[in-house]
């Protein structure tokens, strides 16, 4: 554990390497000496979770293997690691990806979003201008969660969310809309500490909890099926449906990674110019009150 920690993001992620060890591993494995763990053993470990709990299944058997090769390292034991995948283990369990279950979160259609903003708009609150701030940027709730008032420059209009808070582990640059720098300066003139959206509890130096969105959207009737990490597919939908952007500029608003390796090199500019106009265009369709369709007259339908 002391030999990972300094790759480890955060403490909760230390602490998630040390919870799932001490639950899934150390019942059957804690007190063996290494050099007895077997593939046998190991696929005890994980066989009674590896469909129920797939995600979690993995992460215990990465782990296992790391602390096994360390004591390899150390000469605590010998041989082929017995949780390696790619040795006996992977034959006698099914690859994790053809029975992981993904779950998607529920997204607000785009057609709905300025009934939605509207919504927000009238119940007030910090936790709605966040949900707001959310939709129009479309990051992530632990990114606007944790925003930081010196994350933001108001003078070019970008709030710059640092790698280490970052899924990809990038730094990560976002163009602000004219609604989102109207948000930033409505708190801005009653902030409390360094963070933008604070703590609901008035602990000083803390900022509003992950799951506040979250139990104000299942609040609002008619939104209550949907979750805040949903908006940014809600954005996603919108933009491919509707504008004219490359795909490329899309994914790199949503900060996602970039699998394939010839793609990802020739992605050495993050558009933010180009980002800024999509981002300000996505404003403007949120405020826009939806069309009604329209109704052709009974007589004229006879008619046809």
């Amino acid at each position: 554990m002391a030999a990972k920690s300094s790759e480890w993001k955060n403490l909760k992620h230390g602490q998630q390497w040390q919870n799932t060890l001490t639950t899934y591993a150390s019942p059957l494995l804690g007190k063996l000496s290494v050099d007895l763990i077997t593939t046998e053993l190991v696929y005890k470990v994980l066989q009674p979770i590896w469909h129920t709990k797939t995600e979690t299944a993995t992460r215990v058997r990465q782990r296992i293997e790391t602390v096994l090769d360390w004591c390899k390292a150390r000469g605590f034991c010998q041989g082929e690691n017995p949780a390696r995948l790619k040795g006996a283990l992977g034959q006698l369990l099914p690859k994790s990806q053809k029975i992981k279950k993904v779950e998607h979160h529920p997204a607000l259609p785009y057609q709905r979003a300025n009934e939605f903003v509207l919504a927000l708009r009238k119940q007030g609150g910090m936790t709605s201008l966040a949900l707001e701030y959310m939709l129009l940027t479309a990051c992530r709730t632990g990114e606007v969660a944790a925003a930081r008032w010196g994350e933001v420059d108001f003078v070019t209009k970008v709030w710059t969310i640092p790698a280490e808070r970052m899924k990809a582990g990038r730094e990560h640059r976002v163009p602000l809309c004219t609604r989102a720098i109207e948000i930033l300066g409505l708190l801005k003139a009653n902030a409390q500490n360094d963070f933008v959206f604070p703590s609901h509890s008035g602990q000083k130096d803390t900022h509003m909890s992950l799951g506040s969105c979250l139990v104000a959207m299942k609040r609002m009737t008619g939104f209550e099926d949907y979750t805040p990490h949903g908006l940014r597919s809600t954005f996603r939908d919108w933009a491919a449906e509707t504008t004219n952007f490359a795909n490329e500029t899309l994914e790199l608003a949503l900060a996602h990674t970039i699998k394939n390796k010839a793609e990802a090199a020739y992605r050495r500019q993050d558009q933010l110019e180009k980002r800024a106009k999509l981002m300000q265009q996505w404003q403007t369709y949120i405020d826009t009150k939806p069309k009604l369709a329209s109704v052709i007259p009974l007589s004229v339908t006879q008619a046809i």
